[in-house]
């Protein structure tokens, strides 16, 4: 391995001809999220036929082939990765992408890295894989979309020389789907999945359970599926994931360094799973598959033993193909659970999830039980929810529904989406600061903040893509870069410096009129 690094120094050491780049800023680059610090030294690493990757650790090796391939599909070239490189020919510079992992970092983040631009070489410095997952998204940004054919005799791709030092600002930033109101296919999450990592989410919560329909396979329960599973909100067939497939989409996220979160909401938003299973229902009416958008009026009755062993089994099969540490139990618009009872029930199902070695994670309504410190409330109503929480001990997740929810209208003419929290444009999503949003809460409390995207409205990718695009390209700053870097006049700059891989990906983003594209 020493001697294969040698090799790849020598080679960048041999450039033949001092190339006259011209002047880059660095600073001027179109980045999201923003970097902490960025240092401009106004020349340029020239990316080209010559060009090679090293990782000196097996784990980053394979994330630096990652590297190599979306390169490939921007610029055509096929760049090596510690393995054998051809002869250079011609008058391209040679050069070398190194990875390299080091304990010298400086911030106490797993995501932090450095990354050093020169023009014969480039260093991104990781403490962790992760890390390395990070530092080439802000890398692939400044691939430009075309090459410089005028300064060698094969084109090069220039990227602006200077130096990087990142870190997240929240460790938690993530998109919650909502798979349940309407279905989405495993390639469809896998499609969501690749945006957001670009922008580096680290976080995707499927909400796979409501009354409309059950949309992950249970074996001990085959009638959640089986009848559960065929209905979506305006009478469409459904669907649901086999564990397979789940798992399938789990592997997914974890190959780009996202942590899939389970919610099976409870013990409200139970109407599909009662309707599988009538002995679960704790309303005492007759049950029809139902496939429109209204709230509240289902439950689980909390007094049933069978109930508990219900839940049991669910939180146990799910928890066994899910590696991530979190398990989210819904617990929102219970309006039809007594008080008691409802708080009885959070308790008891908190009990049932830790068992399994998850932590629970539930919507803000869970601060009105009996909670260990160890829960996570995610804020989305009511204020007096998170501070509550937070007084409990718990850390929050920031998703307030009208700041956050990216199924909110961007205005009164959109075609998909709801109004209830009000219209959000993409100016009102980003004009925002989740540390100081709810001013009783320290920040040390977040945990950090998610952009849900309720489907009641949507049922497929153009339409997702619609509505979370471009608001989660903002969400996904504000979970990562301090907020004394953040301007909204300067985010509109690079906002639009993103037209360029969202049109070449065939995103179907909405086109603000506050955006020049």
């Amino acid at each position: 391995m020493g001697g294969m690094l040698l090799f790849f120094i020598v080679g960048c050491q041999k450039q033949k001809d001092k190339i006259a780049f011209p002047t880059t800023d660095l600073t001027k680059t179109a980045l999201i999220p923003k970097p902490r610090t960025m240092t401009a030294t106004y020349t340029a690493f020239a990316l080209g036929k010559n060009t090679a990757i090293y990782a000196n650790n097996p784990k980053i090796a394979e994330i630096g082939r990652f590297l190599s391939e979306k390169i490939k599909s921007r610029t055509t070239l096929s760049l090596p990765v510690n393995g054998p490189v051809e002869k250079p020919s011609g008058n391209a510079p040679e050069n070398l992408i190194y990875i390299v992992i080091s304990d010298t970092i400086r911030s106490d983040s797993p995501e932090s890295y450095e990354l050093n631009i020169k023009e014969d070489s480039i260093l991104l410095k990781v403490k962790t894989p992760e890390a390395t997952f990070r530092g080439i998204q802000t890398l692939l940004q400044m691939v430009p979309e075309k090459s410089n054919d005028t300064l060698v005799d094969s084109p090069l791709w220039l990227i602006p020389s200077g130096k990087i030092m990142d870190a997240p600002k929240f460790e938690y930033r993530g998109t919650m789907l909502d798979v349940a109101r309407h279905f989405f296919s495993v390639e469809e999450v896998k499609r969501y999945i690749d945006l957001i990592a670009y922008y580096k989410l680290n976080v995707l919560h499927l909400h796979l359970s409501d009354d409309q329909g059950w949309r992950i396979e249970i074996k001990s329960w085959p009638k959640l599926t089986t009848i559960g599973g065929k209905y979506e909100v305006g009478g469409g067939t459904g669907g649901f994931y086999t564990q397979k497939e789940y798992q399938e989409i789990v592997k997914y996220a974890s190959e780009h360094f996202i942590t899939v979160v389970p919610e099976i909401d409870m013990p409200g938003h139970t109407h599909a799973a009662c309707l599988s299973y009538p002995f679960l229902d704790g309303t005492g009416k007759s049950l029809k598959p139902y496939t429109g958008t209204r709230v509240g009026f289902s439950t689980l009755d909390t007094k049933k033993d069978t109930v508990y062993t219900f839940v049991e089994d669910v939180v146990r099969e799910i928890s066994a193909i899910t590696p991530g540490p979190y398990f989210h139990i819904g617990g929102d618009e219970s309006f039809v659970t007594k008080k008691k009872a409802y708080r009885y029930f959070v308790k008891r199902v908190e009990g049932i999830v830790e068992k399994y070695n998850k932590r629970m994670i539930g919507w803000d309504e869970i601060s009105e039980a009996a909670i260990s410190s160890n829960a996570i409330a995610q804020h989305w109503r009511t204020e007096e929810n998170a501070v509550r929480a937070y007084k409990n001990g718990n850390k929050i997740i920031l998703s307030p529904a009208k700041k956050a929810y990216l199924d909110m209208k961007y205005d009164s003419l959109t075609k998909y989406g709801l109004d209830w929290a009000g219209h959000i444009p993409v100016d009102t999503a980003y004009i925002w600061n989740p540390a100081t949003y709810i001013k009783s809460l320290p920040k040390e409390s977040i945990l950090g903040i998610e952009a849900p995207l309720w489907s009641e409205t949507i049922g497929n990718s153009d339409e997702i893509e619609y509505l979370a695009f471009p608001r989660i390209i903002g969400y996904a700053e504000l979970g990562w870069s301090e907020p004394e870097k953040l301007d909204w006049k300067d985010y509109k700059k690079r906002l639009a410096g993103q037209t360029s891989f969202l049109e070449k990906n065939s995103v179907n983003f909405y086109k603000s009129p506050l955006i020049d594209w």
